[in-house]
C-alpha cells in the first residue's frame, strides 16, 4: 500500500494546481448525480418481516379468512375522508355554523376531484341530517337543504338537533365524545366525504389523492369555523415543517459546535475553511455518487452525513497534524506534506478498507433499508478518503504557498504536541507502563457488564412522546424557536375526542388459535381472550365490554336468528355460560350449516367448500361428513383503541394471547403492534448477526495487512479488540441512560465498528511506525498517544459537539440518535488513547516488537543496497 500510493502522493503535492483543477472538475461531474438521487427507497423496511412467526400467521390468516374479512373488497370500495370544524367558543349546532358547513361541502362539490372520487355518494354530516328533516325528505340536494334551513328559525333548528342527535344515534358519531345528548351545543363536529378507496385500483388511488388534497387546501381558506383535514396532505405539511424547525435548530448549533471546535484544533482560520471543505465535499461525493448509480438514498440521509462528516473531520485532522509534526523550522511545504501524507496515508487507507468492510457487513442483513445504507456509507467512506489524499492536501499547499509568498509563517504547532494537551494524552502511554494488566482487566470486566446488559434493552418499534416542547425551545430567538404546526395540534384535538370515522376504520388486532380446535379447552380459551381483552387499556370498549368478533360472539348472534342452531348450542352448553362445553364440532357444523359466510370468519375449515356451496338442504353434520372437513384453527379480532400506539397494542395484545393456557391448544397475537415487535425483535438479532461478521471480517482482514505489513498478525488481533470492547461499553452505555432499542439506534449501533475501528487503527499504526523508526516501546506509546492522539481528540471533540445539538431536538427518537453517536465517538477515543495502550504495551512485552523491527529491516536492506 505504501508503495502504491506514494507516486501519487507525491503528484498532489508537486502538482497541486493541476490536481486541484481535475478534483474540481471531478468534483462538479459527481455531485450533478445528486438531481437524479432517489431519496425514498421503493423497499419497506418491514418487508423482511415476512420470515417471523408473527408475519407467517398473517399469511395464513390473509390466506384462509381474507375472503371472509371486514376488509374485504366490498368493505373497502368506499373509505370516509373527514373534515372537522371547530370553533373555539362558538356552537357548531348553530343556524350560522350549520350553514357555513353545508357551503362548505357545495364549495367542496364543486372541485373536479371531490366529485369524481365521491361518485354518487352525499358527503355526511349534522348538517345534512338536520337539514334533510327541515326539508322533509332524506333525498334533498345540497342546494335544498341549504335553502329549507335558511327559512328555519333558530328555535326551530335547535329542536331539529334535539330530534336528530339522539341518545345512541348514530349521528353522534360526528360528534365529539364529550357531547353531552338533548343540547344544541358542541365545540367541533365532524363531515365525512366517503371517496372511493384507494385499495380500488392505481386510477382510484389517484383521484381520491386529488380530492382529499382539494379537500384540504379548501379547509384551509376557512378560519371562523375552522376547518381542517388530518390526513396525508396535513401530515406531509407537519413534516415539511418538522423538518425545516429540525435544520433551524439544531444546524446552527451543530456548525456552530464544528467550527469552534475546529477552531481550537487547528487554531487558524484557513486550516479550518480548508478542512470543512474537505467535510462538505465528501458528504456531497456520497450522496452524488448514489444518484448517478441510481440507488435510492432512504436512511442515508439521515445517517449517511452524521457518519461521513465525523470520518471527514477525523481525516483531515490527521492529514494536517501529521504535517505539521513532519514540517522543520527550515522546511518548504511540498516535503513535509508529501512526508505526512505517505506517513497517515497507510492508516487512512486500512480505516477506509476496514470501515468498507464493517459498514458492508450490512449487505447480510434481511432488511433491503439497510443493504442500502450499507452501500451508501460504503461509497461515503471512499469519497472521503479520496478527497482528504488529493483535493484537501492539494488545497491546504496551494493556500500555504500562497500565503507564505506574501510573508505569512504558515508553521504551526499540532495539537497533541501543546503544552496543555501532551500531559494529558500521554496519559494513557504512562498508566500502561505501570498498570496495563489492571488497565485490561478493568476494561474487560466493564465490556462483560455492558454485553450482558444487552438483553435488558428497552425495545421499542419507535420513540414515542406526548410531552409538551419545552418553552425555553418554543422561546428561543428568531429561526431558532420552536413553532409546532397547527396540523400536530389539531391530530392531537382529533384523538382525544373522536372515534375513528367508521366502525371499518377501527384498527383491530387478531388472536389465531390452534390446535385441538374441537375440544371444549378451544372455546374456553376464545373466553379467556374475551376476558383478557377488557383488562387491558389499549383495548377499545363500547359500554363497558370489548365488541370483539368471535366464534362464541358469533353463534350467539346466529342462535338470536336460527331457531335450528340455537337448539344445538344450547344442548352442547350442560352449564349454561354461554360456552359450549361437548360436541363441539357438531355444533361448528350447525353453525356453518345455519350462517357458512360468518362461520368462515373466524373458524377455519379445510373442506374445500366455499361458505356460499355449502348452504342447501343438508345439516352442516351432513356436510361436514359428506367433505371430510377439518377444523384446523379460530381467529378472535379484537378492536384497537384509537389512542393505542403500536407498542401499547403490541404488549397489549402479547398479554392476550399469553393469556391462553389449555392443552392442545397455542394461541398467538397478529396485528400491527405485534408485527412491529416481531419486526424490532428480527432488527436486534439481525443487527448481532451483522457485528458478528463485521468483528469477524475486520479481524481477518487487519491480521492479514499487519502480517504483510509489520511481520506481526498478532498486531491486527490486539487492534480489533477495543473495537468489540467499544460495542459492549456503547450497549451498557445505552442502558444506564435509557436509550431504547428501536430501528434506528440498532442501525447506528450496526455502524459503531466503523467509528471505531478508525481510532484504534491510527494508535496501532503509528505506534507500529514508530518501533519501525527504532524508537522504545513507551517511546512509541507516548509518540502515537500524543501526536496521533491530538488529531483524534480533535476529531472526538468536533463530532462530540455537533451532535450533542441533537439533544436539543424535542423528539426523543432523535435525542437518543444523537446520544448514542457521542457515546460511540467518546468511547472509541477513550478506549483507543487509554485503554489499547495497555493492550500494546502487554503484546510487545510477548516478543511481537522484533518481528515488527525484523520486517523494517528487510525493506530497508534492498534500498540501502540500491
Amino acid at each position: 500500500m505504501r508503495d502504491a500510493l506514494e507516486r501519487p502522493l507525491r503528484f498532489v503535492t508537486e502538482h497541486n494546481v493541476v490536481v486541484l483543477l481535475v478534483m474540481l472538475l471531478a468534483t462538479a461531474g459527481v455531485v450533478a448525480g445528486i438531481g437524479q438521487l432517489q431519496t425514498q427507497s421503493q423497499a419497506n423496511a418491514s418487508s423482511a418481516v415476512g420470515d417471523t412467526e408473527v408475519a407467517q400467521k398473517l399469511d395464513y390468516i390473509q390466506t384462509n379468512y381474507g375472503g371472509h374479512d371486514d376488509e374485504s373488497e366490498n368493505a373497502t370500495a368506499v373509505s370516509p375522508a373527514p373534515v372537522y370544524v371547530r370553533s373555539d367558543g362558538g356552537n357548531v349546532l348553530s343556524k350560522s355554523a350549520l350553514l357555513d358547513s353545508l357551503r362548505f361541502q357545495r364549495t367542496a362539490l364543486e372541485n373536479e376531484s371531490v366529485a369524481a372520487s365521491l361518485g354518487d355518494r352525499e358527503p355526511v354530516g349534522v348538517a345534512n341530517l338536520i337539514a334533510m328533516r327541515a326539508a322533509g325528505t332524506s333525498d334533498a340536494t345540497i342546494d335544498e337543504q341549504i335553502a329549507a334551513l335558511e327559512s328555519t328559525d333558530e328555535s326551530e333548528v335547535e329542536s331539529l338537533v334535539a330530534e336528530t342527535l339522539t341518545e345512541g344515534s348514530q349521528a353522534q358519531a360526528l360528534l365529539p365524545g364529550d357531547y353531552e345528548t338533548g343540547t344544541a351545543t358542541a365545540e367541533s363536529q365532524r363531515l365525512l366525504f366517503r371517496f372511493e378507496s384507494a385499495d380500488a385500483g392505481e386510477s382510484a388511488a389517484e383521484t381520491r389523492t386529488a380530492a382529499t388534497a382539494a379537500l384540504y387546501e379548501i379547509a384551509q381558506d376557512r378560519e371562523d369555523p375552522e376547518y381542517f383535514t388530518t390526513g396525508e396532505h396535513a401530515i406531509a405539511e407537519s413534516n415539511a415543517n418538522y423538518s425545516q424547525q429540525t435544520t433551524e435548530l439544531i444546524v446552527p448549533v451543530a456548525l456552530l459546535a464544528i467550527l469552534a471546535v475546529l477552531a481550537f484544533s487547528y487554531r487558524d482560520l484557513v486550516d479550518v475553511i480548508v478542512g470543512f471543505t474537505g467535510v462538505v465535499l465528501s458528504v456531497l461525493w456520497m450522496f452524488g455518487i448514489l444518484g448517478w448509480m441510481q440507488i435510492p438514498a432512504g436512511m442515508t440521509m439521515i445517517i449517511g452525513p452524521v457518519l461521513i462528516v465525523g470520518l471527514s473531520v477525523d481525516y483531515g485532522l490527521h492529514v494536517f497534524m501529521r504535517y505539521r509534526e513532519e514540517r522543520g523550522e527550515a522546511e518548504g511545504i511540498r516535503e513535509p506534506m508529501f512526508r505526512g501524507l505517505s506517513s497517515v496515508a497507510v492508516a487512512l487507507g486500512l480505516v477506509t478498507v476496514t470501515a468498507a468492510v464493517g459498514f458492508m457487513s450490512n449487505a447480510t442483513n434481511e432488511f433491503t433499508v439497510i443493504r442500502q445504507l450499507a452501500i451508501g456509507i460504503t461509497l461515503g467512506v471512499v469519497s472521503t478518503f479520496v478527497i482528504s489524499l488529493t483535493l484537501v492536501p492539494a488545497l491546504k499547499v496551494t493556500v500555504d504557498g500562497l500565503l507564505e509568498r506574501v510573508g505569512f509563517d504558515r508553521r504551526k504547532r499540532a495539537l497533541g504536541k501543546t503544552r496543555l494537551l501532551e500531559p494529558f494524552l500521554s496519559s494513557g502511554a504512562r498508566l500502561a507502563k505501570r498498570a496495563a494488566p489492571v488497565v485490561i482487566v478493568l476494561a474487560l470486566v466493564a465490556g462483560s457488564a455492558g454485553a450482558v446488559a444487552w438483553t435488558d434493552l428497552d425495545r421499542q418499534s419507535v420513540q414515542q412522546t406526548d410531552e409538551p416542547i419545552a418553552e425555553w425551545k418554543q422561546d428561543l430567538p428568531g429561526p431558532l424557536g420552536w413553532d409546532t404546526h397547527e396540523s400536530e395540534e389539531q391530530s392531537r384535538y382529533v384523538d382525544e375526542r373522536y372515534r375513528a370515522a367508521s366502525e371499518d376504520d377501527r384498527r383491530r388486532s387478531q388472536v389465531l388459535l390452534e390446535g385441538d380446535v374441537t375440544s371444549p379447552e378451544a372455546l374456553a380459551a376464545v373466553q379467556t381472550v374475551r376476558d383478557s381483552a377488557a383488562e387491558q387499556d389499549a383495548i377499545f370498549q363500547r359500554d363497558g365490554s370489548v365488541p370483539a368478533v368471535s366464534p362464541l360472539s358469533v353463534m350467539q348472534s346466529v342462535a338470536a336468528a336460527d331457531q335450528e342452531f340455537a337448539q344445538v348450542y344450547r344442548d352442547a352448553d350442560t352449564d349454561g355460560d354461554g360456552v359450549p362445553d361437548r360436541n363441539v364440532a357438531e355444533v361448528y357444523d350447525a353453525l356453518y350449516g345455519a350462517a357458512p359466510e360468518q362461520a368462515s370468519r373466524v373458524i377455519e375449515r379445510t373442506d374445500g367448500v366455499s361458505g356460499s356451496e355449502a348452504t342447501g338442504g343438508s345439516s352442516g353434520s351432513e356436510q361436514s361428513e359428506r367433505t371430510g372437513g377439518e377444523y384446523r384453527s379460530l381467529r378472535v379480532i379484537v378492536p384497537i383503541s384509537d389512542a393505542a400506539t403500536y407498542t401499547a397494542q403490541g404488549d397489549a395484545m402479547q398479554a392476550v394471547a399469553g393469556s391462553v393456557d389449555a392443552d392442545g391448544v397455542s394461541a398467538i397475537a397478529v396485528g400491527a403492534g405485534t408485527l412491529n415487535e416481531a419486526e424490532l425483535s428480527q432488527t436486534a438479532d439481525s443487527i448481532m448477526t451483522t457485528l458478528v461478521i463485521a468483528l469477524a471480517a475486520v479481524g481477518v482482514l487487519l491480521t492479514v495487512v499487519y502480517r504483510l505489513a509489520t511481520g506481526s498478525a498478532s498486531l491486527g488481533a490486539v487492534t480489533v479488540v477495543p473495537i468489540t470492547l467499544v460495542l459492549a461499553l456503547v450497549v451498557g452505555g445505552m442502558y444506564l441512560l435509557d436509550v431504547p432499542l428501536t430501528f434506528l439506534t440498532a442501525l447506528l449501533l450496526s455502524l459503531v465498528i466503523g467509528l471505531g475501528i478508525d481510532y484504534n487503527i491510527h494508535v496501532s499504526d503509528r505506534f507500529a511506525q514508530e518501533i519501525e523508526r527504532g524508537q522504545t516501546v513507551t517511546g512509541a506509546l507516548r509518540t502515537a498517544v500524543t501526536g496521533t492522539g491530538g488529531a483524534l481528540l480533535g476529531s472526538t471533540l468536533t463530532s462530540v459537539g455537533a451532535f450533542s445539538a441533537l439533544l436539543l431536538h424535542p423528539h426523543p427518537q432523535i435525542q437518543s440518535f444523537g446520544t448514542l453517536v457521542v457515546l460511540a465517538l467518546s468511547l472509541s477515543f477513550v478506549v483507543a488513547v487509554f485503554v489499547l495502550p495497555s493492550l500494546l504495551l502487554t503484546w510487545a512485552n510477548h516478543g511481537s516488537v522484533d518481528a515488527v523491527r525484523r520486517e523494517s529491516a528487510s525493506r530497508d536492506a534492498p534500498m540501502a543496497q540500491d
